[in-house]
């Protein structure tokens, strides 16, 4: 099994430098342009030169610049250590939705549902329900008493 194991890590690091030259934005790939460095990736991959010669000389290494926004910095900071965060947990939060005043006269209030027909439908529910339990009642006493026999 060990005998795969070093054909797997060129695999491995093949597959990764040619997914990372394809995900570099062209501005940060040095020496060549960027089609250049995935021909000579995928070419000269499986002698390891390829893909060493990208992670060495392809790419620029450093920090995020298009990570930060505007008045930010880019060294990432504790929430307790943020002074924009710690000033925004001050600030009164904005609702997500306007707040509804109340209505000031008859004509801005909603109208009001007339409840009798909810009322009749509730009512002729009941008395299906009180029907159907008294059937069920009936039927098992029915079942009860002829198995008895």
């Amino acid at each position: 099994m060990l005998r795969y194991l070093p054909f797997l890590l060129v695999l491995a690091l093949w597959i990764y430098a040619f997914i990372d030259c394809l995900n570099t934005p062209e501005e940060e790939v040095r020496h060549l342009p960027k089609v250049i460095w995935i021909i000579v990736v995928l070419l000269f991959g499986e002698v390891l030169v390829g893909p060493v010669a990208w992670l060495v000389a392809g790419r620029r290494r450093g920090p995020a610049v298009a990570a930060a926004g505007p008045g930010r910095s880019t060294a990432w900071v504790a929430p307790d250590d943020n002074t924009e965060f710690l000033t925004s947990l001050s600030q009164p939060s904005q609702p997500s939705q306007p707040s509804r005043t109340p209505p000031t006269s008859p004509e801005d209030a909603p109208p009001v549902r007339d409840s009798a027909p909810d009322e009749a439908l509730l009512k002729d529910w009941e008395a299906d329900l009180r029907r159907r339990e008294a059937e069920l009642r009936r039927r098992e006493q029915r079942e009860g008493g002829a198995a008895e026999d």
